[in-house]
């Protein structure tokens, strides 16, 4: 049975697309939940506005996604930690440490999710990657100092 998604679902397709599904799948699952409906003639003219406009906000956040990657990727950010003799920090630096140093020093709001790192648990320059968008994935400098 062809079907529109409603709604982006892993593994089966985005918001607009048609897919063919078997006819169980969409009349016990996608249909009930709303998650899709029957691609009929007039319903695929729909689909086309609605990918056009998942296509003009895929753009625009694309777009904003490299400006902030741009700003983030020539500064360094500074997160003073506790740390003994040796260098090794009392804790570690988590991604959502990583995201409040980046929004107090450059004013920049990311997510704590969109960080990809493993802890840092030693004093030093690290880089962790930020992925804003699904094109736009970047590294940011990291400088753990002593406090």
């Amino acid at each position: 049975m062809k079907v529109i998604l409603r709604q982006d679902r892993a593994g089966l397709g985005k918001r607009g697309d048609i897919v063919e599904v078997s006819d169980g799948y969409a009349r016990n699952f996608l249909l009930p939940k709303g998650a899709a409906f029957k691609a009929t003639d007039g319903a695929v003219d729909q689909a086309n506005a609605m990918r056009r406009a998942r296509d003009l906000r895929d753009a625009s956040d694309r777009e904003g996604a490299q400006t902030i990657a741009s700003k983030l990727v020539a500064t360094t950010i500074v997160i003073p930690m506790k740390s003994g003799v040796e260098g090794k920090l009392f804790g570690s630096v988590t991604a959502a440490d990583v995201a409040e140093a980046i929004e107090a020093q450059t004013g920049i709001v990311i997510d704590r999710k969109q960080l990809h790192l493993d802890h840092i648990k030693a004093l030093g320059s690290h880089s962790v990657t930020a992925k804003l968008h699904a094109d736009v994935e970047f590294p940011i400098t990291v400088d753990v100092t002593k406090k």
